[in-house]
């Protein structure tokens, strides 16, 4: 089997059948679409045959275009959902979409105080309900989130957590010791995991992005290849100056301190083993 991209957006211009949500107006979408043979079409010549789908926020919890998209290519594709964590069973939510392959579900600060950011009591079902399911929390953080997850995850040891995006460290275009130190005292919860992803918005976002050598090798000493997912985050990866190739390059070709059983479980491995069961 090939590479497994961990995190790739897709949508459509079919509004009739899959409209966006209210705040989202199709006219700034960028690219306009996203379709399920353009990520296949970047990632085939690349090793790369299997995707997980990340719920997009055009659709905010209505999954539905995702999940037609893994129906459409059995196999092809895993997922990870959206669902509301305000709403009064959240947990029931995540439970009908696990049966469905969807086995992450994407959480976000959002307008909530940053050092509370996922106290609630839907966070509290959530968390459980991963726990019991073995069904992942999958935060789009800043390193600034980090202390109200590690209380969640001190509490609920058993839930599996991934972390997207090396948490978004550097994308003030400074890679700060002290918040790569933070991300890697994450390791000390042995169900956290991390994707290595979305270079294009990281350090220095230029290929072949290799200034983030010393951060994705501190992570790889602290998690270990098991515990980390490579991922694109396409179409952004592919838009400008970047590309699909490029993201995949750094992992084959420019982190030389990558034993080959190391770098194959962080492009493939980690994701079968969650996401492809």
């Amino acid at each position: 089997m090939g590479y497994i991209d961990a995190h790739v957006h897709v949508w459509t211009d079919d509004y009739d059948t899959y409209p966006f949500a209210a705040g989202h107006d199709p006219q700034k979408a960028v690219p306009r679409t996203f379709f399920a043979e353009d990520i296949l079409g970047h990632a085939g010549p690349c090793g790369v045959d299997r995707v997980v789908l990340v719920q997009m926020s055009y659709y905010a919890t209505d999954n539905s275009y995702m999940l037609q998209v893994m129906k459409d290519h059995p196999g092809v594709f895993g997922g990870i959902g959206v669902v509301d964590p305000t709403c009064a069973t959240p947990e029931q939510d995540m439970l009908r979409l696990a049966e469905e392959g969807v086995y992450g579900f994407r959480v976000s600060p959002g307008d909530k105080p940053i050092e509370s950011w996922c106290d609630s009591p839907g966070f509290t079902r959530m968390f459980a309900a991963g726990a019991e399911q073995r069904l992942a929390i999958c935060p789009l953080i800043g390193t600034e989130a980090l202390p109200a997850l590690a209380r969640r995850c001190a509490e609920f040891p058993q839930t599996p957590v991934i972390i997207d995006h090396l948490c978004r460290i550097g994308t003030s275009g400074v890679i700060e010791t002290g918040d790569v130190e933070a991300l890697c005292r994450m390791a000390q919860y042995d169900n956290v995991m991390v994707k290595v992803s979305a270079f294009y918005a990281l350090g220095a976002k230029t290929p072949p992005y290799h200034d983030l050598r010393d951060l994705i090798h501190r992570t790889v000493d602290a998690f270990g290849a098991r515990r980390l997912l490579w991922a694109s985050d396409a179409p952004y990866q592919v838009q400008n100056n970047h590309s699909y190739a490029a993201s995949v390059a750094l992992l084959e070709e420019g982190l030389d301190f990558l034993s080959d059983a190391e770098r194959e479980q962080i492009m493939r491995g980690t994701a079968a083993d969650f996401f492809f069961r």
